[in-house]
C-alpha cells in the first residue's frame, strides 16, 4: 500500500483563508469525480466559512467527556473505516481531548497517510516548531500547540495563504474572524499592524526555503550544474592570514546588503602544510558569530578546490583576498586569484585587497619534518650502493651477449628500491650513480665517460630522467601511503572520542588518554587556571604536567590548556590537536552548561514554590481570616441579640478556622524545612497503632465515617513517631477532603518482608497514573477549578517526611474507584 499524499495551506495568522481555501480545493476534486470526505473542519462560528461546506459528505465527530466538559475530535477510527479518497482535516497543531487514539492531530494525520488516504489540512506559521519562540517573543504570545517541521516540509505541496496586515484587520474589524466582543481586544495586541507584517514575513521566508530546497533537488536530480541566480549565496574563500579577518567582515556585508547566506570555506594542502593555524580558529569563530557557516577542503589545487565548491553551493559570488604580491612572484609561484577567474563561469568573483605583504619576504610556510628517519635515508644509500655493484659487475661479466635496454632496466631496478627504502635523496644519489656507471662500463668507448653514438646519448639522457621521475613516484606513493595510515589512525582516535562524547557528554579523562595513546606520548594533562594557579582536570601517562612549561601546550580557551609532555609534534599532529583541544572545549563547555542548568533548576523550582505561595497562600489565608473576622464582628456587634446557640455556632467556626489556619501555617513552614534540609529526625522503634490514633486525633473534628482495622500485632516500626504522625495525619486529611460523605475512609495495615504497610484507602475520583508524580510536588492545587480545597502541600510535606524516615509512599488505584496511599517503612529490629 503506498502512503497518501499530503497538502498543506500555510497562512501567516488566523482568518487569512486557509480554512475556505482547503474546502475549496476538496469541493473542486468531489466535482472532478473524486471521493472526498470532511474529517474536521472548525469554522469557529464564522458563517463564511459555514456556508463553504457546501454538500461535501462529513464524517460525524466523536465527542469526549473530560472533567466534567465536552470535546468533540475527528473520529479516526470512522474515517479509516470509510477510507475516502481525500479527508479534509482542519488545525494540524491541534491537541486532541484526553482520551484520543492520539495525542496531536499532526499524528492522526499521519496514520491517515500511512494508511493511504490523501490528506488536505491547514497550519498557521506560529505553530511550526522551529519558529514558535520566534514568534513569542514578536507577539509576546506563548504558542502552546506545535507540528514539528519535518511534517510540513515532508507535505506534497505547500501553499500559502497570504493576506496583507491591512486587509486581514479590516477582516478582523468586520466581524469575520473574531466574535464583536473580542475584536477590540484582538486588533491592540495579537493583531497589531507590525506583528501580522512579521508573521507575514516568517511566513513567506518559511515558504522560501521550501521551494529552494525543491530547487536544489531539481537541480541535482537532473544533472544540471549551472547555478539559477534565484538566490544569492556568498562565499569566502579564508586563508588563515591575519588579514583574513577584514576579508570575511567584508563579504559578511555583502551577504547582508543581498540577504544572501554567507559561507566561509578553507582549502588546506594535502601534503600537510598549514598557514597560522592559530588565526584560523579566530576566523573560523568569527564566521559563525557573523552567521555564516565554515568548510573546509583538502586539495593540492585551491582554485580548482574553490571553483569547484562554489559551483556545489549554488554561489552567485565568490570573494577573494589579494596580497600585494610582484609580478615574479605570480610568474614563479602561480596566482590562485588569476586561475580562479579564468574557470570561473555562473558566479562573480570579488577580489579585495586585504594588505600587501613586505617587500622581498616571501610568505612564510612551515615545512614539514623528513617523513623517513635519517637511519632509513643510510639504508637506502647502502642498499642502493650494494645493488650497483652487484648489477655492474654481474653485467660487465657478460656485456657482449646483454642488450643495452636491458642493463638500463637493471639499474632502474635497483634506483626504484634505494627510493622505496630510504625515500628522494638516496633515489636521485643511486639514479646519478647508475647514470654514470651506464656510460663508463656499457656505453661505446667503453671505460671512458665518452659517447660517440647520438642514440646512446638520448638513451642515457632518457633513463636518467626516467630514473628520477620513478624514483620521485615511488616516493610519493610511499608517502601517501604512510600519510593514508596516519590519516586512518587519527580518523580512527577522533571517531571514538567523538563516540565516547556522544554517550557521556564529561568523558574528559578518556580524551586526554586517547589523545596520550594515538599521539604515542609519554604524558598529556588538561590544566585549568584559578587564579596564578593551575589545576590538573584531567591527565593520562606520567609524570602527569602539572603546569604549562611542563610540555608542549596547547590552548583549548582562555582558562584552559593541554600540555603534551614526551615529544615534540610536527604540522600535521598539530593539526589533529586542533580537533582534540575542540573536543576538550566542548566538553567543559558541557560541564559548565550542566552546572548553570542546576542552579537554573534550583532557582526555577524556588521561584515556583514563591510564586505557587504567593498565589494559592493569599486565598487559603483570606478564607479563614474572612470567617474569623465576621464571626467575631458578630459576636462584638450590638445591632443583634444572639442566641446561645447561635453564639456556640460563632465559637465553632471561629475554632475550626483557626485549626485550618494552624495546618496551612504547619504544612508551609514543613515544605520550607524540607526544602533547606533543615529537618533532623528523632528515629525509635513506635508502634503503628499509636500513632495513627494520635495522628487522627489531631485533626478537627467531623462527621465522616472512619473504617479502622490495624491488628495489634503488628511489629513496631523504626521511625520518628512526630513526623509519622504528621504524614498520617495528611494522607487522611487529602482523603476527607476529596472523598464522599457517605463513603467510609478505610485505614489497614500488615506486613511485607522486612517492611510494615500502612494503606489509607478512599473513595474519591482518584488521581490518573500519568499524574502521581506530579501530584507528589508542591502547590498542585493550583491548576484546578476549587482553590478551596488547599494549597496542595498535604501529600507533598507526607512524601518528603516519609522519604526521611527511610519509607516510601505509594500511590494507587483502590478497587472500586478512590485512592490508595500506601506507606512502607522499615521494620523496627527491636521485639
Amino acid at each position: 500500500m503506498s502512503r497518501g499524499e499530503l497538502r498543506i495551506y500555510l497562512g501567516a495568522a488566523p482568518g487569512v483563508g486557509k480554512t475556505v481555501a482547503m474546502l475549496d480545493e476538496g469541493f473542486r476534486r468531489r466535482e472532478r469525480g473524486t471521493d472526498v470526505v470532511i474529517g474536521y473542519v472548525e469554522t469557529h462560528g464564522r458563517p463564511s466559512t459555514a456556508t463553504q461546506l457546501r454538500d461535501l459528505e462529513t464524517v460525524a465527530r466523536r465527542r469526549y467527556d473530560y472533567r466534567g466538559a465536552s470535546f468533540e475530535e475527528m473520529d479516526l477510527e470512522a474515517v479509516l473505516a470509510r477510507r475516502p479518497h481525500v479527508v479534509l482535516v482542519d488545525e494540524l497543531a491541534h491537541t486532541n481531548a484526553p482520551g484520543s487514539l492520539h495525542e496531536k492531530r499532526w499524528q492522526d494525520v499521519e496514520a491517515l497517510l500511512d494508511a493511504g488516504i490523501n490528506v488536505v489540512s491547514t497550519v498557521n506559521i506560529q505553530h511550526l516548531e522551529s519558529v514558535n519562540d520566534v514568534v513569542e517573543r514578536i507577539t509576546g504570545v506563548a504558542q502552546r500547540e506545535t507540528v514539528p517541521d519535518v511534517v510540513v516540509r515532508q507535505a506534497g505541496q505547500v501553499e500559502l495563504v497570504d493576506m496583507t496586515p491591512e486587509a486581514l484587520r479590516r477582516r478582523m474589524a468586520h466581524g469575520n474572524i473574531y466574535p464583536a466582543e473580542k475584536v477590540d481586544a484582538a486588533l491592540s495586541n495579537y493583531f497589531r499592524p507590525g506583528n501580522l507584517a512579521a508573521l507575514r514575513e516568517l511566513a513567506l521566508l518559511w515558504v522560501a526555503d521550501r521551494v529552494d530546497d525543491s530547487l536544489q533537488d531539481y537541480l541535482r536530480d537532473h544533472g544540471i550544474a549551472e547555478t539559477w541566480e534565484t538566490r544569492e549565496r556568498i562565499v569566502v574563500a579564508v586563508t588563515g592570514v591575519a588579514a583574513t579577518a577584514e576579508l570575511i567582515r567584508r563579504a559578511a556585508r555583502i551577504a547582508a546588503r543581498a540577504r544572501a547566506d554567507l559561507v566561509a570555506v578553507h582549502v588546506a594542502s594535502a601534503s600537510g602544510l598549514s598557514d597560522s593555524p592559530a588565526d584560523l580558529d579566530h576566523q573560523r569563530a568569527l564566521v559563525r558569530d557573523l552567521g555564516g557557516s565554515y568548510h573546509e577542503l583538502i586539495d593540492d589545487d585551491p582554485a580548482r578546490a574553490l571553483v569547484a565548491f562554489a559551483r556545489s553551493e549554488r554561489a552567485t559570488q565568490l570573494v577573494l583576498g589579494a596580497t600585494g604580491r610582484t609580478r615574479w612572484q605570480r610568474a614563479t609561484q602561480g596566482s590562485v586569484i588569476d586561475t580562479v577567474v579564468r574557470q570561473a563561469e555562473g558566479f562573480d568573483v570579488h577580489v579585495i585587497a586585504t594588505g600587501a605583504a613586505p617587500r622581498g619576504a616571501a610568505p612564510k610556510v612551515r615545512r614539514r619534518p623528513p617523513a623517513l628517519s635519517a637511519r632509513r635515508r643510510l639504508a637506502g644509500l647502502v642498499v642502493g650502493g650494494l645493488g650497483l655493484v652487484v648489477v655492474t659487475v654481474g653485467l660487465a661479466l657478460v656485456r657482449d651477449r646483454v642488450e643495452l635496454s636491458s642493463v638500463f632496466l637493471a639499474y632502474l631496478v635497483v634506483t626504484v628500491a634505494a627510493t622505496v627504502i630510504g625515500g628522494t635523496l638516496p633515489g636521485l644519489v643511486v639514479a646519478v650513480s647508475a647514470f654514470l656507471l651506464e656510460n663508463f662500463y656499457f656505453i661505446e668507448p667503453i671505460h671512458t665517460f665518452t659517447v660517440t653514438e647520438p642514440e646512446n646519448v638520448a638513451s642515457l639522457l632518457g633513463f636518467l630522467a626516467f630514473s628520477v621521475a620513478a624514483s620521485t613516484a615511488a616516493q610519493r606513493i610511499a608517502r601517501r601511503g604512510r600519510e593514508a595510515e596516519r590519516a586512518r589512525a587519527e580518523a580512527g582516535a577522533l571517531a571514538r572520542t567523538a563516540g565516547a562524547l556522544a554517550a557521556d557528554a564529561d568523558t574528559l579523562p578518556l580524551l586526554v588518554d586517547n589523545l596520550r595513546t594515538t599521539l604515542e606520548i609519554d604524558a598529556v594533562s588538561l590544566l585549568g587556571r584559578e587564579g596564578d594557579h593551575w589545576n590538573v582536570i584531567a591527565s593520562a601517562g606520567a609524570p602527569v604536567p602539572t603546569s604549562p612549561e611542563d610540555g608542549e601546550r596547547f590552548t583549548v580557551d582562555a582558562d584552559t590548556v593541554l600540555v603534551l609532555a614526551g615529544q615534540v609534534l610536527d604540522v600535521e599532529l598539530r593539526q589533529l590537536m586542533a580537533a582534540f583541544s575542540g573536543q576538550a572545549a566542548a566538553v567543559l563547555e558541557t560541564r559548565r552548561l550542566r552546572r548553570e542548568t542546576a542552579k537554573l533548576d534550583g532557582l526555577a523550582q524556588a521561584d515556583a514554590m514563591r510564586v505557587g505561595l504567593l498565589r494559592s497562600v493569599s486565598h487559603d489565608l483570606r478564607t479563614p481570616l474572612a470567617g474569623i473576622k465576621a464571626s467575631v464582628t458578630s459576636l462584638l456587634g450590638d445591632e443583634v441579640d444572639w442566641s446561645a446557640d447561635q453564639q456556640q455556632e460563632f465559637l465553632t467556626t471561629i475554632d475550626e478556622e483557626c485549626d485550618r489556619l494552624n495546618r496551612l501555617v504547619t504544612n508551609l513552614l514543613d515544605a520550607s524545612r524540607l526544602q533547606a534540609g533543615a529537618i533532623v529526625t528523632r528515629v525509635v522503634p513506635v508502634a503503628l497503632d499509636d500513632v495513627v490514633a494520635a495522628a487522627l486525633a489531631s485533626l478537627p473534628r467531623c462527621s465522616h465515617p472512619l473504617d479502622i482495622d490495624l491488628d495489634g500485632g503488628l511489629p513496631q516500626v523504626d521511625c520518628d513517631p512526630v513526623l509519622l504522625e504528621r504524614v498520617i495525619a495528611n494522607v487522611v486529611s487529602n482523603a476527607l477532603r476529596y472523598s464522599p460523605a457517605d463513603r467510609p475512609i478505610r485505614l489497614t495495615g500488615g506486613t511485607v518482608g522486612d517492611r510494615v504497610e500502612l494503606l489509607i484507602m478512599d473513595r474519591g475520583p482518584g488521581i490518573a497514573a500519568a499524574n502521581r508524580t506530579a501530584a507528589l510536588r508542591p502547590f498542585q492545587r493550583l491548576g484546578d477549578h476549587d482553590v478551596a480545597l488547599g494549597v496542595g502541600l498535604g501529600l507533598a510535606v507526607a512524601h518528603g517526611f516519609t522519604e526521611l524516615l527511610g519509607g516510601e509512599l505509594r500511590l494507587d488505584d483502590t478497587p472500586g474507584g478512590g485512592l490508595t496511599v500506601t506507606l512502607s517503612l522499615p521494620r523496627s529490629a527491636t521485639p
